[in-house]
């Protein structure tokens, strides 16, 4: 039989049939949409009236939840609305009180997670005279000091000397032995971080221990002995006496150690925000995000938080505030490390020349070569730009915080600005840490008006109200 045999051979339906199928088809289609928008205005009254009896609460406190001392203390830390700039832009932006952490800052995250990880691997025992050190400008070095003590740990802070004030005296009242060099390059050796890994290598010296024991000397004990660490840069170093005759000796957990933690380099840094920082952050959003902005000192926070996300979305936005004098900014957009104020005969500071403490850099780390494939913009923020953000929120939102979380705000009003949006878009930053640990500089009107530092609240107002970029 031909096809077209088989084709003449079909029953058809009559005109009138074919018309009530296709009226039936219309009929239930109608229906089912219907019913859908039905089932969405029911859902959306719902949520409305549920709003509407919510009190909100800032912490919800719950039934036997006691976290374990002061470390547990650490991390899921509340995301904020900033009132002001989200109503005055029309975008939501979020800040995540990382100064509510207990040794106040973000860099509790890291510290724990780069004690925690040279635990594991058995490079530190607790309560063995063991030594942390670490070369920083303030906040990373509260942290490991507060962990430290909590661990059974001492530690030694190295530290350039024009830092503000209030840090060296917290460490101090932790306990911590604190080192202040006169601030220098990278490529001197008596720069802060070069310093706290040459102490960390001379950790266990003969003359520390027992000068008068030749046959110490003669043996081998009284000199650094070095452990194998995960990172060339990480130093683990063991004091005298060690006893070579089995093959574990650099496992021994009863002799002191010298840990140099580095978080410069150490990819602890950049894991305790991929699986800390970031899932709290997408968790606390629903996944409703749609930028995020940090600074970068070490380059850790991004890293990691900006990985976790794009990991989720990728087509989240992920941008840099990056104040005067830091090379990163040129580094993302030219492939240039370099800033215009480093040039010689310019500068205020040997480190980053700006106000602004604990963000900016003008070398690659290794946390800052992870972050750079998933930074898609960088903002430069001036001195003047942060502290006027900075009076700013005290004035209306009653938030007194620091420096880098003040340059944080400000570039994502520039972002927010770039991408011209207007509505239904959230963005979320990192308030690092509080300005009680300002109070000598960033928050000392007499200090920013000898370094010609303007203090002028309207800087972000005009900021806020200038027009979208085209």
């Amino acid at each position: 039989m031909s096809l077209l045999d088989a084709l003449s051979s079909l029953h058809w339906p009559s005109r009138a049939a074919a018309r009530h199928i296709l009226y039936g088809m219309l009929i239930g289609f109608s229906l089912s949409l219907t019913s859908t928008s039905l089932l969405m205005l029911y859902h959306q009254r719902k949520r409305r009236r549920a709003s509407a009896n919510f009190t909100p609460r800032p912490i919800e406190l719950r039934s036997d939840e006691i976290v374990s001392g002061v470390t547990g203390l650490i991390g899921n830390t509340p995301l904020l609305r900033i009132n002001s700039l989200s109503d005055a832009l029309g975008v939501e932006i979020l800040g995540k009180a990382e100064f509510l952490n207990p040794g106040g800052s973000v860099k509790d995250r890291v510290a724990l997670r780069m004690i925690d990880d040279a635990e594991r691997l058995g490079l530190l025992h607790p309560y063995t005279g063991s030594r942390i050190f670490e070369g920083t400008v303030g906040s990373t070095g509260i942290s490991i000091a507060t962990i430290a003590r909590a661990r059974g740990y001492d530690a030694t802070i190295i530290m350039p000397d024009d830092v503000a004030e209030e840090k060296v005296k917290a460490l101090l009242c932790l306990g911590a032995n604190v080192e202040r060099v006169r601030p220098a390059s990278v490529v001197d050796k008596k720069q802060y971080v070069n310093l706290a890994r040459q102490r960390a290598r001379a950790f266990g010296d003969l003359d520390k221990i027992n000068e008068s024991d030749s046959s110490a000397k003669q043996n081998g004990a009284g000199q650094p002995h070095f452990l194998s660490a995960p990172s060339e840069s990480i130093v683990v170093t063991t004091k005298s006496r060690v006893s070579f005759d089995t093959d574990d000796w650099a496992h021994d957990g009863s002799k002191p150690r010298g840990y140099f933690a580095d978080q410069f380099e150490n990819n602890s840094n950049f894991e305790a925000h991929f699986t800390g920082t970031g899932p709290e952050i997408w968790r606390q959003t629903s996944g409703n995000i749609n930028a995020f902005v940090s600074g970068a000192g070490t380059g850790g926070t991004v890293a990691g938080t900006g990985q976790f996300l794009k990991s989720m979305n990728k087509d989240i936005v992920v941008a840099i505030s990056d104040p005067e004098g830091s090379g990163l900014l040129n580094k993302v957009k030219y492939d240039v490390m370099y800033d215009r104020k480093e040039s010689e005969g310019t500068k205020r500071r040997h480190q980053v020349d700006t106000v602004v403490e604990g963000i900016g850099i003008n070398r690659l780390t290794n946390n800052i070569e992870r972050a750079l494939p998933i930074i898609d913009d960088a903002f430069r923020i001036t001195d003047a730009e942060a502290v006027s953000m900075s009076r700013y929120l005290v004035k209306n939102d009653g938030l007194f915080l620091g420096s880098s979380s003040a340059c944080n705000l400000v570039a994502c009003i520039k972002l927010i600005k770039r991408l011209g949006w207007t509505k239904g878009k959230t963005t979320v930053t990192i308030l690092c840490d509080s300005g009680n640990r300002h109070y000598s500089k960033f928050w000392n009107d007499d200090y920013l008006r000898n370094a010609g530092i303007p203090i002028d609240i309207e800087i972000v107002e005009d900021l806020i109200k200038s027009p979208v970029e085209a």
